[in-house]
């Protein structure tokens, strides 16, 4: 078996804290958003980049409290990007991590953690600042 695509889905309970959060804040776009009915719950595809993530408040679809572990490039200065934005309600401290890693956690409205890291280059993050502020 060969994987092509690995999407996880990610419970939330209030539409109005997504966007805020998952779009507004963290940079992604929507992709689609379904409805079975009117006044029914969503179940939508965000984006950023390669990451995609399937967000929904259909019970049973996810657990609260899920992690997702993303690795990638240019960790530092998207946290640079997200701490700038000055959002109120989380404020991610820039760790380097025991597995070598440059890495920061998000906490989503719902429980949920995004966990973003980079493989730690000595040279490339020589001058970063590590701390944990949350």
């Amino acid at each position: 078996m060969k994987a092509e695509k690995i999407i996880p889905i990610l419970r939330i309970f209030d539409y109005k804290k997504t966007i805020e959060f998952y779009i507004d804040w963290l940079g992604f776009e929507i992709v689609w958003e379904h409805h079975f009915e009117e006044n029914a719950p969503v179940y939508m595809e965000v984006k950023k980049g390669n990451i995609i993530l399937h967000l929904s408040e259909h019970h049973g679809d996810g657990t609260p409290g899920s992690r997702v572990f993303i690795w990638g490039e240019g960790v530092a200065d998207y946290h640079k990007e997200l701490i700038d934005k000055n959002y109120k309600y989380n404020r991610p401290g820039l760790e380097k991590a025991f597995y070598e890693a440059v890495s920061f956690t998000v906490d989503d409205p719902f429980g949920n953690k995004l966990i973003f890291n980079e493989e730690f280059d000595e040279e490339k993050h020589k001058d970063l600042e590590f701390c944990s502020i949350h």
